[in-house]
């Protein structure tokens, strides 16, 4: 079996280099060596889980400890998620309310025994009491306490993370005529205008958008004009982050991504799949998937030299019904297949029709890569060179972990 199994890869990517030519082939093997992808501390937990049925898919994790056990089993399959995102007031607080420095101290302990790291730094804005708002809230005192929040978190990305704080706000409203509008956005913006003044230089702030989720009416950063504006008033530090999820169906989040490219924003990914206008669902390697990672390598923003070039990526999902583990794994699954995809295209080739007007051609040479490439002997090559397995979710199936910590976590 596994002789024939060998005989595959190598008949793969025979075929391969036949169609691409052995020199992208081994460069896309590579990039999927190399790549890097940040996972959420709260896709382990007991969070989220059914909207209205109350289900929580089995064995969440109970504490940050066991949150950091997964995801160290999720870096031993994959060897690609390394450090892991935390919410500031899920994962260093004792009351949820206030942060406590001394855990987030005990947070980098725990992660680095386990052979990771503390990822991107999250705020947590949405805290009880906070339905008119945070950082847009009319409540002058609210405001300062999501003030001294936010400063605290950048001060934990700088000593004990990796020098990002990624930002968003469920600030909206229902109904027209709730807010004032404008108030609202210039409230916010006044509070992270004052927020970069007191955050080191060295720490970069990514303000995330969203269509809408809570209020369905107003958001106070819809989209990614809004927090664009938004970086620009803050600094050189401040940047966009994109969320899969957060966009109206047909949006071309591709389009996005090349334009803030083009601009020299600093930008960065929090990966779903674009399925519901929400961002709970696990990554597809679907077309648009492949499309997103195609503008990453030609921007040259994920394996340049000069590393402050380079978007952080993360994944951001909360499994409603099925299991985490999976859900995860599969993530980054998707998003290996499709880097692997786009580090194939012939950008030459492409130039060239373009330039010729070759509309279809152009098209098809695309669709060549992003669509009909089978990647998986590329992938599986990739990982067997670094003694990983071929399937990852399978892999974790045959483990005997999620046996465990169900027993364990009962």
């Amino acid at each position: 079996m596994i002789l024939d199994m060998d005989i595959q890869i190598k008949n793969g990517l025979r075929g391969l280099e036949d169609e691409f030519g052995q020199v992208r082939v081994q460069r896309a093997i590579e990039a999927v060596q190399k790549f890097q992808v940040e996972v959420p501390s709260w896709v382990f937990g007991d969070f989220g889980g059914g909207r209205f049925s109350g289900y929580m898919p089995p064995g969440p994790a109970r504490n940050l400890a066991e949150k950091l056990d997964d995801a160290a089993e999720v870096h031993r399959l994959t060897g690609a998620t390394e450090r892991v995102a935390m919410h500031v007031l899920w994962d260093f607080s004792e009351d949820g309310i206030e942060a406590d420095q001394a855990l987030a101290v005990q947070a980098k302990e725990l992660a680095e025994a386990r052979g990771l790291q503390v990822g991107a730094i999250n705020p947590t804005y949405f805290l009880k009491g906070s339905h008119q708002g945070s950082l847009s809230s009319p409540d002058a005192d609210l405001r300062q306490r999501y003030i001294d929040q936010t400063i605290q978190s950048a001060q934990i990305a700088k000593e004990l993370g990796n020098n990002l704080v990624t930002l968003w706000f469920h600030d909206g409203s229902l109904y027209p005529g709730q807010v004032d509008l404008a108030k609202a956005y210039t409230r916010l913006r006044d509070s992270l205008i004052k927020i970069m003044k007191q955050v080191n230089p060295d720490v970069t702030m990514l303000i995330e958008y969203k269509l809408f989720e809570p209020g369905t009416y107003s958001t106070v950063i819809p989209d990614w004009g809004t927090a664009y504006m938004l970086a620009k008033e803050m600094g050189t530090n401040a940047g966009v982050l994109v969320d899969m999820g957060h966009h109206a169906h047909g949006v071309n989040i591709e389009q996005i991504v090349s334009r803030l490219i083009a601009q020299g924003v600093k930008g960065g990914f929090h990966f779903n799949t674009r399925y519901a206008a929400d961002d709970d669902h696990a990554v597809a390697p679907d077309f648009q998937m492949v499309c997103l990672f195609n503008e990453l390598v030609s921007g040259d923003v994920l394996f340049n030299p000069d590393t402050s070039h380079n978007w952080p990526l993360m994944i951001d999902q909360c499994s409603g019904r099925e299991n985490r583990m999976h859900a995860i794994l599969h993530s980054v699954d998707s998003l290996q297949h499709a880097l692997a995809r786009a580090m194939l295209l012939d950008k030459d080739k492409l130039s060239k029709c373009q330039d010729a007007d070759e509309i279809l051609l152009a098209n098809r040479l695309l669709n060549d890569v992003l669509i009909h490439a089978d990647v998986r002997p590329l992938l599986a090559a990739a990982r067997l060179e670094r003694n990983l397995p071929i399937d990852l979710v399978q892999a974790y199936v045959e483990s005997g972990y999620q046996k465990k910590i169900e027993a364990e976590r009962k």
